[in-house]
């Protein structure tokens, strides 16, 4: 099988779409990990008073790296190099941070 050429579809421009997928994996992948830290946190003990401020703390860190991946998304679904699909994962996370911030366990 020979390789279809799509018109207007160049190699700079197929580099432009790998580089901004690839960095929307690392920016959702690092608030991910602040997200899981932020629900995986639990209280031991009524002692414990740090926990809320701990998990509100993952939490934020979370949503504001996920905020400059939803900005990121944006340029990349409106220059045309990505589809509208990409905004799912950064809702999700989004929704997931603001939750976890309004629902902290409390000490």
């Amino acid at each position: 099988m020979t390789e279809q050429r799509v018109p207007g579809l160049t190699r700079r421009h197929r580099v432009a779409t790998a580089a901004g997928a690839a960095l929307l994996l690392v920016l959702h992948a690092g608030a991910g990990f602040f997200l899981l830290n932020a629900l995986l946190t639990e209280s031991e003990g009524p002692w414990d008073r740090s926990v809320t401020q701990t998990v509100r703390l993952m939490a934020g860190l979370g949503l504001s790296v996920e905020l400059m991946a939803v900005a990121v998304t944006a340029v990349c679904v409106n220059t045309g190099r990505l589809s509208r699909w990409w905004y799912a994962p950064a809702t999700a996370l989004v929704l997931t941070a603001l939750v976890r911030m309004v629902f902290a366990p409390g000490p």
